[in-house]
């Protein structure tokens, strides 16, 4: 009942935003924390590795097929700087910040808070977007950079938590497992005839390309995009119209209610995450300063 209670809150809420034309994740924020408010309302304590494994490979493969891979070429110095460049950036500057300030947070630890900071939330970027009716560029650049903000700051976040348990931090050259997944499964469509198990296959392929560069140790969020981007490029010739139109209309139902979900969780167990903060609340609020300041003056200094 708990997940039934939160799908139709999402619908709810979404229908809402839309009718009085405000952003739909500010609403489903703000009525998660008033529902959390409401006696018998359950608690949803969400373990990230559900996050990590099943939210958000299907999120990011909805967003690459949206997103044309012609156009991130064309824009790739900005999208390229803001994923990976301000990213890292972001990432060693609210370490040292915090390193600096508050001596007692070691390094490795102060870095990997960054990493976690350093990704902004890009669903509500482009919703916003393209609400105010910015540049189909602009929109493009935030795109791009959602796609492949999460893999840099999760490999970034990595590497600090190893620097936590080991003290160092060793650099080993494998290959790249994260493109082969996508051509494979571009194959594959190409064999299929029917509808249905086209469809079944593009739902599984989120996943089965995350397993596969997990076990290679790579980045199973790089792998996911790099398939979507991949067979979104492909499908006009791999697939018919009437297969790509069904497509779209699962893949876009999947997206606007995982979307909603992810966000209604947020919002659900906000009050729970800042009341479990206690005395580490004033290095998460200098750690986020430190992010919208240095995102401020990297955003002057590119123009």
């Amino acid at each position: 009942w708990a997940v039934v209670g939160l799908v139709v809150g999402v619908l709810v809420l979404e229908s809402v935003a839309g009718q009085l034309a405000i952003p739909a994740p500010a609403l489903l924020l703000i009525g998660g924390v008033g529902a959390s408010l409401v006696p018998g309302v359950p608690g949803y304590q969400v373990d990230p590795e559900v996050v990590l494994v099943v939210l958000l490979p299907p999120l990011l493969y909805a967003a690459a097929l949206d997103s044309s891979a012609l156009a991130i070429r064309v824009l790739w110095r900005p999208v390229v700087g803001l994923a990976v460049g301000l990213v890292i950036a972001t990432t060693v500057s609210v370490g040292f910040v915090l390193h600096l300030l508050v001596p007692a947070i070691p390094l490795p630890a102060a870095f990997a808070l960054g990493a976690i900071v350093s990704p902004p939330d890009a669903v509500a970027a482009t919703a916003i977007a393209r609400r105010l009716g910015l540049s189909r560029r602009v929109t493009t650049v935030l795109e791009g950079e959602s796609l492949f903000d999460d893999a840099a700051a999760l490999v970034l976040l990595r590497v600090s938590v190893v620097g936590i348990a080991a003290g160092t931090v060793e650099y080993r050259e494998e290959g790249d497992p994260t493109g082969p997944p996508g051509y494979a499964i571009s194959w594959a469509r190409r064999l299929l005839a029917e509808i249905m198990p086209i469809t079944a296959l593009s739902l599984c392929a989120p996943f089965v390309s995350f397993l596969i560069a997990e076990e290679a140790h790579a980045s199973g969020v790089l792998a996911v995009v790099i398939t979507g981007l991949v067979v979104g490029y492909r499908r006009s010739v791999d697939v018919s119209a009437q297969v790509r139109l069904n497509e779209n209309a699962t893949w876009g139902a999947l997206r606007f209610l995982l979307e909603g979900v992810v966000f209604g969780l947020i919002g659900l167990q906000l009050l729970d995450i800042v009341g479990a903060l206690d005395s580490s609340a004033s290095e998460v609020v200098l750690a986020l300063v430190a992010v919208l300041l240095f995102r401020s003056a990297w955003s002057l200094v590119r123009e």
